[in-house]
C-alpha cells in the first residue's frame, strides 16, 4: 500500500511538473513576441489636405517683345524694381525703321494721288484737254448743223449753190466723226481710269497697313511701364542683338498672383473653388502664404511620370516676395471634420478594396476591416470598424504583422 501510494505521488508530481513547463512555455512565447508600436484611436478635429507641387505666375502680365531684328540702344531700368506708369524701361535701334516709314508715308501719299485722279477719270491736265476738245467738237457740230439748214433754205430761194451745201455737208461729216473719235476717246479713259482706281485703292489699302506696321514697329522700340508694378524679368543689356519676337521685358502688379498646383489623379474629386490654399517655397524657410483655389482641372494631363489636373489658386502676395515662375509647395484644405475618430495613416493597410487595421489586445493582434472617411497627411477618420480607445498596430522594422500574432508593444505601451 506505501508503495503504490508513493508510486501516485510521483505521477502527481510529474503531471504537475508537465503543466508547470507548459505554462512556462506559453508565457515564454508570450514574452518573446516582437515588439511593434501600438497608437490608441482617438477623437479629434480633423484637416484633410492635399498637397501638391506648383508654379508661381504673374496675373494679366505685361509681356515686351522685339517687333524687328535689331540692337538694344538703351536700358534705363533693373531687374526686380518697381516701375510706375509711363515709366520707361528700354529702347531698340529704330532708325531702319524710321527710314522704311518714311519711304512708306511717301508711297503713300503717290498712291494717294493716283487714286483720286483714277476716280476722277484721269490726270486732271488729260481730262481737262479730252473735255476741252469734245466741246468745242459738238460746238462745231452744231454750228455746221445751221448752216446745212440754212443753206438748204437758200438752195430753194436760189441763193445758194448745191456746191455750197456738198462743200458744208462734207465739214459736217468730218466733225461729227470727230466728235465721235473723242466721246470714243473719253469712254476708253473713263474705262481705264475705273481699272487703274481698282488697283490703286488696293495699293492705298496695302501701303495704309505696311505705313501701320511701321508706326507699330517704331513704337514697340521704345518700352514703358503700362502700369504700376514690378519689372520681374529684363533679359536684355545694351548692346544685345534681338531677332523679332524676343522677349524685352516682363511687368505686373505681383501684390496679387496665381499658382498653378499640379494635383495628381486620384485626389482631383476632393477639389472645389474657394477651398483655402497655403504655399511654402524652400527659398523662403518658415514663410507661408495664404490663397484660396479658384479654377478647378477640366481634363488630366501627362507631367513627367504622372497624371494631374492643373488647378489655379489665388494668392496674395502684399511683400512681393513670392516671385513668377519659381517652384513651390501647395497645400489644399479640402474637408474639416471637427471630432473625428482618427487613426495613423501608417497603421491602415488596404488590401483588395478593403482598409483594415491590426487591432492590439492582450499581446496579441487581429484583423479588422474599417471603412475611412477623409484624410489628412498623417491621419485617417474612421467611420466604421473601430471604437474610441482601442489600440492598433504600427509598422515596425523586419516584422511581418499576421493577423492572431503574438507581439509586445513597444515602450511598455
Amino acid at each position: 500500500m506505501a508503495e503504490n501510494g508513493k508510486r501516485k505521488t510521483w505521477i502527481f508530481l510529474a503531471l504537475a511538473a508537465g503543466i508547470i513547463v507548459v505554462v512556462l512555455l506559453v508565457l515564454a512565447g508570450r514574452q518573446h513576441g516582437p515588439f511593434v508600436p501600438v497608437a490608441k484611436v482617438a477623437r479629434e478635429d480633423l484637416h484633410a489636405s492635399i498637397t501638391s507641387n506648383g508654379k508661381v505666375e504673374p496675373i494679366s502680365p505685361t509681356v515686351a517683345h522685339a517687333g524687328f531684328p535689331t540692337f538694344v540702344a538703351s536700358v534705363k531700368a533693373t531687374e526686380g524694381q518697381a516701375v510706375r506708369r509711363g515709366e520707361l524701361i528700354l529702347t531698340l535701334d529704330s532708325s531702319d525703321m524710321r527710314a522704311q516709314l518714311s519711304q512708306a508715308r511717301s508711297d503713300l501719299l503717290s498712291a494717294q494721288s493716283d487714286l483720286r485722279n483714277a476716280r476722277a477719270g484721269g490726270p486732271p491736265d488729260q481730262v481737262a484737254q479730252i473735255k476741252g476738245n469734245l466741246e468745242k467738237a459738238r460746238i462745231q457740230v452744231t454750228n455746221l448743223e445751221r448752216t446745212q439748214k440754212a443753206l438748204a433754205e437758200l438752195v430753194a430761194k436760189q441763193a445758194a449753190t448745191q456746191d455750197d451745201v456738198a462743200q458744208n455737208q462734207a465739214a459736217l461729216a468730218q466733225a461729227r466723226a470727230n466728235l465721235q473719235t473723242l466721246q470714243e476717246r473719253t469712254n476708253e479713259l473713263a474705262r481705264s481710269s475705273a481699272v487703274d482706281a481698282e488697283r490703286d485703292a488696293l495699293r492705298v489699302n496695302q501701303l495704309n497697313d505696311q505705313v501701320q506696321a511701321l508706326e507699330e514697329k517704331v513704337r514697340s522700340a521704345t518700352v514703358i511701364a503700362p502700369s504700376n508694378g514690378t519689372l520681374y524679368s529684363l533679359p536684355v543689356r545694351q548692346g544685345d542683338y534681338v531677332k523679332a519676337g524676343d522677349i524685352l521685358a516682363e511687368m505686373a502688379d505681383l501684390h496679387h498672383v496665381r499658382v498653378r498646383a499640379f494635383v495628381d489623379e486620384p485626389d482631383l474629386g476632393w477639389l472645389e473653388p474657394s477651398q483655402p490654399v497655403e504655399i511654402t517655397w524652400d527659398a523662403k524657410p518658415g514663410l507661408t502664404w495664404k490663397g484660396e483655389t479658384e479654377q478647378v482641372p477640366k481634363q488630366v494631363v501627362a507631367r513627367g511620370t504622372r497624371s494631374v489636373g492643373e488647378i489655379l489658386c489665388s494668392v496674395q502676395n502684399d511683400k512681393l516676395e513670392l516671385l513668377p515662375n519659381v517652384n513651390v509647395s501647395v497645400r489644399i484644405l479640402v474637408r474639416d471634420r471637427p471630432d473625428a475618430l482618427v487613426v495613423p495613416r501608417a497603421a491602415v493597410r488596404y488590401d483588395s478594396g478593403q482598409h483594415y487595421v491590426y487591432v492590439y489586445s492582450d499581446n496579441k493582434i487581429h484583423r479588422r476591416n474599417i471603412a475611412v472617411g477623409i484624410a489628412s497627411a498623417v491621419k485617417y477618420e474612421v467611420v466604421a470598424g473601430l471604437a474610441d480607445g482601442d489600440r492598433v498596430a504600427l509598422p515596425a522594422d523586419d516584422v511581418n504583422l499576421r493577423d492572431g500574432m503574438d507581439v509586445r508593444p513597444a515602450g511598455g505601451q
